[in-house]
């Protein structure tokens, strides 16, 4: 399946962490990240991430396209609620997910449980119709 990463300046170390933990579910996945994102996360595992470009560079609206065109099976997107400079990328990217229903978390607790759904199988739905 097809993962969307992204994270806020504020929660790249959580994201971090995050892929740390679940390196090994991740790694059986193809990883997309905005720029930096996909940069912090490659340093510290041994993931390969497709890289786009930086989020408010471009990153986020190739991200919007991804799951615009059915590229994206999960989205898990670390906001920071403190970030004032959020932009309508951002926002946008979060409203396509609710309009072609892609899982989307945006806090750690619902990016686990996706993660765990995602090594059971349960958001496989492209296998489960071939």
């Amino acid at each position: 399946m097809n993962v969307g990463l992204v994270a806020h300046d504020g929660k790249k170390n959580l994201m971090q962490n995050l892929c740390i933990a679940y390196q090994d579910i991740l790694r059986k996945h193809k990883l997309y990240a905005t720029g930096t994102t996909g940069r912090v996360i490659e340093e510290v595992t041994n993931l390969k991430i497709h890289k786009l470009l930086i989020g408010h560079f471009g990153g986020m609206q190739q991200m919007g396209s991804k799951i615009s065109n059915n590229e994206i099976d999960l989205l898990i997107f670390l906001q920071d609620p403190a970030n004032q400079k959020r932009t309508p990328d951002f926002y946008n990217v979060l409203s396509l997910c609710d309009k072609y229903n892609i899982p989307c978390a945006t806090n750690l607790p619902t990016a686990e449980v996706l993660i765990l759904a995602l090594d059971r199988g349960d958001l496989d739905w492209r296998n489960m119709y071939k």
